[in-house]
């Protein structure tokens, strides 16, 4: 049999904001951020994702500059050879 339970509109929000920060509690328990690290850790994991971001960017930067010089490289040592610039 079930019974009918009232709650006052704050007391559901209470409840609601209990079970929200026992839900997160157990679940940065589960991912190991539960300790006083944590905040250090996630600060540390930012910092590694935008390093990671820039270094990535560099990469393709660089990439994109040596296909370009060895592209003209190419370009100027194949005009060399056709008008005879070369021993």
């Amino acid at each position: 049999m079930s019974e009918v339970v009232s709650l006052a509109r704050e007391e559901l929000q209470a409840l609601m904001r209990e079970a929200a920060r026992e839900g997160a509690r157990t679940a940065l328990a589960e991912v190991g951020l539960s300790d006083g690290d944590a905040g250090t850790d996630i600060r540390e994991l930012r910092n590694l994702i935008d390093s990671w971001r820039s270094a990535k960017k560099d990469i393709g930067s660089t990439i994109l500059k040596v296909s370009t010089s060895a592209i003209l490289i190419f370009i100027a040592a194949a005009v060399a050879m056709k008008f005879g610039f070369t021993e």
